[in-house]
């Protein structure tokens, strides 16, 4: 016969059983593979695809490969094809790594709950034991109800036993209410796999039996994610012991008792060298000895040549606002290097493995705006670029957490170059100062997730990730990460910097600039408490916060003012790349929303900090550490009663 049902052709004789691998990405099914089928091996092309599918022969029975996969559903054409090979499987062999349990057990639960006879290779138990990872296999085998064999499948351990437990795969177990509802369905399509995947919203499987797709593909995957997560809490536990200095290092990097210390030190390291050395040392070289004591008087004397320096033409190549000298200077004199420093420590960052460690420490601190530790990451990518953080909000689990995120990647978080300008603005003062302007972003920043956290419907989902062993960065990945960011920053931001310098200069030409500063000085003077001329700054901000926030670092202000000034711009709307991502991402309306809403929200919270300044008689009274804490604390009682009296539309676990 053939395998039809799948859509797979191979030869399988009528007394023969359908033997299944699956596992996720890099478990070593090939091993297991090579192990049963020796040198009897075929490939064959998936209808319809280009993906090999390798088969061969185990006694008279038949094992079919099936590509790595997370899931088995409609995402891609790896996960279809594995789900319609295991929907039609007589026997699954899920190979799980023991390194990654928790994220690999998401899979064999998947796989259990189709109602297919599965025996679990727990695989790689060397690598976890020399992690100090022990795991109950006994306990694991009772909670999944089935056979799990242990195996060290590169030295050949425990294949000759998973051969003989072939014939001992069985069904597993399902959660209760789950069993429930497949049993309404399996009646219509036949199949418990099937009906699974309707009611997880599958739509190639629901409509080969002409039903509307399920609604319950979060509501599942997340009573998945916490059976797997309460199965992995029982069987398995960690111990020092054996293990390696990495592993300890990684382990007490996601504890909060240590963690938190460690990441502390880390953001003081990364505060010392790129807020201290390059804002201070590099920058004071790049911007005013070669930018501006070098750079500008050529350029200039090389355009008055041509065009007298009054001219139209000559005000706004070579003026004030000038293409050829503001907007060269501050883009390679000034956040060129602060944008180099900040992509070398986030890749360092990335190729340590520290950040999915950041993620985790997170988590329970994030789940309080309702996001998950795996929000860390656009968060981390937003103070490197905002447009390219929203695109990747796409990885979080639910729409509600895409649409958390988003809102306060564009309101809270300054992308490099503009943290940049921040940074080296707050470097030279008191701590005391730059404690009030860190307070009112964060409280900002809790304050509306905690808010959207209660309003919006739904419930954020459960965090899931993988964490890469720890260590030494290697130099060549991050020197190449560094400088094709790095690259990518000049090639967005030049035009964009560019056109903002040439349209303030026109303004400024025309006229336009001084009667702005005027129709603005009640909110700016007036509310804000700074020069008429901080509204060029926020003219400029419209076309990119980084090139608002480096047109108050030209301006003479008092300590307070920089606060003041600081807060609004780092809250100020996104820049224009910024928001045409949101745009796509969330649709006109709510885009719209959202941009106008975060342009009140900047001035509001700007010009409240400025009067809190005089209520408190003065910046130094106001600075004192006490009075920021008195503030800061004020401010999350609010919050707090705020959590209580707002009803949540969250739903309930």
């Amino acid at each position: 016969m053939h395998c039809h049902d799948s859509g797979l052709k191979i030869e399988i004789p009528s007394d023969a059983k359908k033997i299944v691998l699956a596992g996720n990405p890099n478990v070593g099914k090939s091993v297991f593979f090579n192990a049963l089928t020796g040198m009897y091996v075929d490939v064959s092309n998936y209808p319809g695809t280009t993906l090999e599918i390798s088969h061969g022969k185990f006694g008279n029975d038949v094992v079919i490969d099936t590509p790595g996969v997370y899931g088995i559903s409609s995402f891609n054409d790896e996960e279809r094809i594995a789900r319609d090979i295991i929907l039609n499987a007589d026997v699954v062999i899920n190979i799980v790594d023991a390194v990654h349990l928790e994220r690999d057990l998401f899979l064999t639960q998947q796989i259990i709950d189709t109602g297919v006879p599965v025996v679990v290779a727990l695989n790689m138990l060397d690598e976890a034991e020399r992690q100090g990872r022990k795991i109950d296999v006994d306990l694991l085998s009772d909670l999944l109800g089935v056979p799990v064999i242990p195996t060290v499948a590169t030295e050949k351990i425990g294949l000759e036993e998973l051969k003989k437990k072939i014939c001992c795969a069985r069904q597993g177990n399902i959660d209760h209410e789950l069993q429930k509802q497949l049993n309404t369905l399996v009646d219509r399509v036949g199949s418990q796999g099937e009906a699974l995947l309707i009611l997880e919203g599958d739509p190639i499987i629901a409509e080969r039996h002409g039903i509307a797709p399920g609604d319950k593909r979060e509501e599942l995957y997340i009573k998945r994610r916490e059976r797997v997560n309460d199965i992995v809490s029982h069987v398995v536990s960690e111990s020092n012991k054996g293990a390696s200095f990495s592993t300890i290092l990684g382990r007490l990097m996601i504890r909060p008792w240590t963690g938190i210390p460690l990441l502390i030190l880390a953001l003081w390291g990364m505060y010392e060298l790129i807020g201290v050395f390059i804002a201070g040392t590099v920058v004071g070289f790049t911007e005013e000895t070669v930018m501006q004591g070098m750079y500008e008087p050529f350029i200039r004397g090389l355009v008055s040549k041509i065009f007298s320096e009054q001219s139209v033409i000559g005000t706004l190549l070579i003026g004030e606002f000038g293409v050829l000298t503001m907007t060269v200077t501050y883009i390679l004199g000034l956040l060129l290097p602060l944008v180099v420093g900040f992509y070398l420590v986030l890749s360092a960052f990335e190729d340590s493995g520290y950040l999915p460690r950041i993620a985790t420490l997170t988590d329970r601190i994030l789940s309080g705006i309702g996001l998950n530790g795996r929000a860390v990451i656009p968060i981390i990518l937003g103070f490197g670029c905002v447009t390219m953080a929203t695109i990747t909000t796409r990885l979080l689990g639910s729409d509600r957490e895409r649409r958390i995120a988003i809102f306060l990647l564009a309101m809270a978080i300054p992308c490099s170059a503009q943290l940049a300008v921040v940074v080296s603005m707050l470097a030279g003062m008191p701590a005391a100062y730059v404690g009030v302007y860190v307070a009112a972003i964060l409280t900002l920043l809790v304050t509306v997730g905690t808010i959207m956290n209660r309003v919006l419907p739904g419930r954020s989902s459960e965090f899931l990730i993988d964490l890469p062993p720890l260590r030494v960065p290697r130099l060549n990945n991050v020197f190449t990460k560094t400088v094709t960011k790095s690259y990518m920053f000049l090639k967005e931001a030049t035009p964009l910097f560019a056109l903002g310098a040439l349209i303030v200069g026109i303004l400024n030409v025309t006229g336009i600039l001084r009667v702005l500063q005027g129709l603005l000085s009640p909110l700016t003077v007036g509310w804000l408490g700074l020069p008429k001329e901080a509204a060029n700054a926020f003219i400029m901000g419209f076309v990119r916060r980084d090139f608002g926030a480096a047109g108050l670092a030209s301006l003479d202000l008092s300590p307070s003012q920089t606060i003041v000034a600081l807060i609004t711009i780092t809250i100020f709307v996104p820049c224009i790349a910024s928001a045409m991502v949101i745009f796509k991402e969330r649709g006109k309306k709510e885009a719209a929303i959202t941009w106008v809403t975060i342009l009140g929200i900047a001035f509001l919270v700007g010009g409240i900090v400025n009067q809190l300044f005089k209520l408190f008689s003065g910046p130094k009274a106001f600075v004192s550490g006490g009075s920021i804490i008195l503030v800061f604390l004020a401010v999350m009682a609010i919050v707090s009663v705020a959590n209580k009296i707002i009803p949540s539309k969250t739903l309930e676990t």
